[in-house]
């Protein structure tokens, strides 16, 4: 004699009630984790501007004049390599700001190149 089973498996109500449940919490996480993303590439995009600066200012000390490019610090190991800015994710965007007067060299400042503003209101190409 063979005995059938029967599964009991999810119906469709039960399906589509977690279903709206997973998606109410996401729709409550998302914007904080795009936030922390946000927030956590401003910081890195601080402690890279901090790191080069104080890196032009050593370079500055050492040899009486500026640098010509950032590569220069790399090639004189002031940094080892020159960081991608964080809201742009190339090397290249960084916009370089030369000295005021008839001091040598042609980096005083570094600034970062992306467009758009900071969480707390400011263009991150004024920091």
């Amino acid at each position: 004699m063979v005995k059938y089973h029967r599964f009991r498996g999810f119906t469709l109500i039960e399906l589509l009630v977690v279903m709206a449940i997973i998606a109410t919490l996401l729709s409550l996480t998302m914007p904080r984790y795009f936030h922390s993303v946000d927030k956590s590439k401003e910081v890195a995009l601080r402690a890279d501007l901090k790191g080069m600066r104080e890196a032009i200012d050593k370079y500055y000390g050492d040899n009486a004049k500026y640098p010509d490019t950032l590569d220069d610090l790399v090639a004189k190991k002031y940094i080892r390599t020159i960081p991608p800015d964080p809201i742009t994710g190339s090397d290249q965007t960084w916009v370089l700001v030369p000295p005021e007067g008839s001091v040598k060299g042609k980096v005083y400042d570094v600034r970062s190149g992306a467009q758009g503003v900071a969480v707390d209101g400011t263009p991150y190409k004024e920091w």
